[in-house]
């Protein structure tokens, strides 16, 4: 949903936070973004456990990520004459703790004390003879192994012992907590911070904590403040070991192309060029291509000194990329072969499958592979695996995944080489308590090599497919909306499709189903599906079709008794029925009218409207009864709070009636067609009359003195039902463009802050391309110019460019409005 949702937040966050907004603004406008390709560019995009991007406008600059922000580590490095240059992300730093483990590893003891504590708690001396227990992490998630704390106080105390202090080695603390927290080594204070963070993060202590340590008893102790929401505590003492790669040299970033399908770099590496391309090979006309979670990295390499050289390619990825918490979860992993493949693979050892649905969460079940053609010129190998490769799996936490591959002597003539990224997720999705296997294996009867092997198979053919449909793609958007508009399209791409899981359902039908990433975790969000929605009926309607039909089921096997659409199925990847606790009548139950209409004139016939009429002639119902003037409910957009009389959601509600009249007709239903219609009809002057403040069309039906983007009338043009007199948007367009500011126009007079997929929907209300490109001139602005460093976020401030929140969304594919517009248009 596109709702603000379950945030803590304080005076000292607020202020904190603006603080260091107000920086990173500076900070931006400051420098040169003549280089920015993108806010954060997609190298591995399959699906929201795979994805994998650069934040930086260098790929050397960071460690790779996950869109949730973990470090999911690709690292290469070129040899060229047997010198090092590294091309592809950092080497993710590794700690080791200096404090002794407890007799039973997995377990952490402290003491703990939840009442106010006595002067002198923190100090080495302190006896804590009448403290509570307990084993780390300390939370109030009853299903987290560990101590259970519900108070809104808690003080901490672990003792350890050293047998020796080494000074020379900078001192981190690790600690995970929720939230404001003091901590004391040996009585004195060496770090607070106001707030909580999500995972682990390691804080140099180094200076505050010179001299405390000592060899025999230490004791470290905290004091953790709950303000708001969850409670979580998790520590530790760490040296950071040093790096064996410390000295190598980086290579020059030359160039940065971001695609529908590919991203390309291009690197000087002393005496040769290298292009790197990252390619996900999502074309959505083939589902089963769609569905193969394989990526490929492709190197290619030419000497530009008229020299020859002796090039090999160094290829590390990170186990991380298998776990939720990398140094709470312990892998094994494998080298092998298989037909022609040399084979690296690695998964937890635990495999706690479908056992957690969470926003920000990685997937700890399933298997990471890394294949490569096998030849001579190829050698795999895992981080201190064993040299006989039949002595078992190898473990341990946070292994490197090593490929070499020798190019042999290079000249003017560029050599190309390729491996292949996977991930089996061996169980996908629950849906209503049924496991699903992924669509590629649906019925159990394949192996991962198998894909494996066909991607490898496929290379050549699928490497001119994706350049033949990006040039496609960018020429169509070009035309629509010119170059700016067509960068947004292909940066939007395979983001909107890696928010998605395909599966197959228990009828056999198409599931497509999304996690609402960085805005609760639901599956299959109504609200969510609606904007995404052009970028599918362009490309394969069937796709839109997979996530209505989840939604369909819930109501009519009654396990959604309401006469209005549910808005999601559960917490991902569970979709078990509905987590978000506020029902979005109108809002849903329009935006499922609207899609269906939208994939019959899609496909040219109402077959699938036909399927489900009953439960469209419910929500129909529902709209004639409540849409036209909606009271106080919660809708898409209400980030300041709910708004009865809604002028925007009743334009939905109109559009949803309008959908079904059309549906009806097609389905050779005159009389319901006629009725339904004419109910639509009657309702635009009344909207009008009640919207009308002048020279706009107010937020409210009360409130002349507020004005809204009214993007949900898009449908009137896109769909043909010409309810409207054009004069509404001729109006409404004149009203926004003085009210453009620097990276777009805002949601609505309450506050600065906009959604970029809305404000691509109002741009295609506009008649003439000029003007659409002063709605299209600043989101782009925004992609290349904001602070806010993360795969595209489609709600901002729109004076500033700082995010307010979300990341990594499907909404994305709304941008694709002004292409289905232009091309249903065409056929009329």
């Amino acid at each position: 949903m596109m709702k603000v949702k379950n945030f803590k937040t304080n005076k000292m966050r607020i202020g904190l936070w603006l603080f260091a907004s107000i920086f990173m603004v500076f900070a931006a406008y400051a420098q040169d973004n003549s280089g920015r390709k993108a806010p954060a560019y997609p190298l591995i995009t399959h699906n929201p456990n795979f994805s994998i991007w650069s934040t930086s406008d260098v790929l050397t600059d960071k460690t790779t990520e996950h869109w949730t922000g973990v470090a999911h580590g690709l690292t290469g490095y070129l040899e060229v004459d047997g010198a090092i240059y590294r091309f592809m992300g950092m080497d993710v730093p590794h700690y080791q703790t200096i404090m002794p483990p407890d007799k039973e590893e997995s377990k952490t003891a402290v003491k703990y004390n939840e009442q106010t504590s006595a002067n002198g708690w923190q100090g080495l001396n302190f006896t804590a003879s009448n403290w509570k227990e307990g084993v780390l992490p300390i939370s109030d998630n009853k299903s987290v192994p560990g101590t259970l704390w519900e108070s809104d106080n808690i003080w901490v105390r672990r003792e350890f012992s050293l047998d020796k202090v080494d000074k020379d080695k900078p001192l981190y603390l690790k600690l995970h907590h929720d939230d404001n927290v003091e901590v004391y080594l040996n009585g004195k204070l060496v770090f607070e911070k106001e707030g909580w963070n999500n995972r682990f993060e390691y804080f140099d202590i180094s200076s505050k904590a010179n001299g405390l340590l000592r060899t025999g008893k230490n004791v470290l102790a905290i004091y953790l403040k709950n303000t708001a929401g969850d409670r979580f505590l998790n520590f530790d003492l760490v040296n950071k070991l040093p790096s064996d790669k410390a000295g190598v040299a980086v290579a020059q970033q030359t160039g940065v192309d971001v695609q529908a399908t590919q991203t390309v770099y291009t690197f000087d590496c002393g005496g040769v060029a290298l292009k790197v391309s990252f390619t996900s090979p999502l074309l959505m006309d083939n589902l089963d291509l769609l569905a193969r979670p394989v990526s490929y990295i492709s190197y290619e390499v030419a000497s530009k000194d008229g020299k020859q050289h002796r090039v090999k390619v160094h290829q590390q990825v990170s186990s991380d990329l298998a776990v939720y918490m990398a140094d709470q979860q312990e892998v094994e992993g494998w080298a092998y072969k298989d037909g022609g493949l040399s084979i690296l693979k690695t998964g937890t050892v635990e495999q706690p499958t479908l056992q957690k649905g969470a926003d920000d969460m990685r997937i700890d079940w399933g298997y990471l592979y890394v294949a490569a053609p096998a030849s001579k010129d190829v050698k795999q190998y895992l981080s201190g695996s064993r040299a006989d490769k039949n002595a078992g799996p190898y473990r341990g936490k946070s292994l490197s995944l090593h490929t070499e591959i020798a190019l042999g002597t290079v000249g003017a003539t560029p050599v190309e080489r390729f491996l292949t990224i996977g991930y089996d997720e061996v169980i996908a999705i629950q849906y209503f308590n049924q496991d699903l296997r992924p669509w590629w294996n649906k019925n159990g009867d394949r192996t991962f090599e198998s894909q494996l092997q066909a991607a490898v198979a496929d290379y050549e053919k699928l490497m001119q497919d994706c350049a033949r449909f990006d040039q496609t793609l960018w020429q169509q958007a070009n035309e629509a909306g010119g170059e700016k508009y067509a960068h947004l399209c292909a940066l939007a791409y395979r983001q909107s499709i890696a928010a998605h899981t395909l599966v197959e359902g228990p009828e056999k039908e198409v599931l497509w189903l999304s996690k609402e990433n960085n805005s609760g975790g639901f599956i299959n969000t109504v609200d969510v599906t609606y904007p995404s929605s052009p970028l599918y009926l362009i490309y394969n309607p069937i796709l839109l079709q997979g996530m209505l039909n989840g939604i369909f089921h819930f109501s009519e096997s009654g396990k959604y008794p309401h006469p209005w659409a549910a808005h999601d199925l559960g917490t991902y990847p569970r979709a078990n029925g509905q987590t978000y606790g506020e029902p979005m009548p109108v809002e849903e139950s329009g935006n499922m009218l609207i899609m269906t209409a939208a994939i019959a004139q899609a496909q040219g016939d109402a077959a699938y409207a036909s399927k489900h009429w009953d439960i469209l002639t419910t929500w129909t119902d529902y709209l004639v009864k409540e849409g036209l003037d909606p009271k106080t409910q919660l809708c898409t957009d209400d980030f300041a709070g709910h708004l009865a009389r809604n002028a925007n959601l009743s334009l939905k509600a109109i559009m949803g009636i309008a959908s079904y009249a059309r549906l009806a007709e097609m389905l050779g239903k005159k009389d319901v067609a006629d009725r339904y219609r004419k109910i639509a009809e009657e309702m635009v002057p009344k909207w009008m009359a009640m919207a009308d403040a002048g020279d706009h069309y107010a937020l409210t039906f009360d409130d002349p003195n507020t004005w809204s983007q009214k993007y949900n009338l898009v449908w009137d043009k896109v769909l043909d039902f010409n309810l409207f007199p054009k004069e509404v948007a001729v109006k409404e367009i004149a009203y926004y463009l003085p009210r453009m500011n620097r990276f777009g126009l805002p949601l609505d007079s309450r506050k600065n802050y906009t959604k970029n997929d809305w404000i691509l929907w109002s741009a295609v209300m506009t008649e003439d391309q000029a003007t659409f490109k002063r709605f299209i001139n600043p989101v782009f602005r925004h992609a290349l110019e904001t602070p806010s460093r993360v795969p595209l976020n489609d709600f901002y401030d729109s004076t500033n460019g700082i995010r307010e929140n979300f990341k990594a969304r499907s909404v994305v594919g709304g941008f694709y409005m002004k292409m289905l517009a232009d091309k249903w248009t065409a056929k009329r």
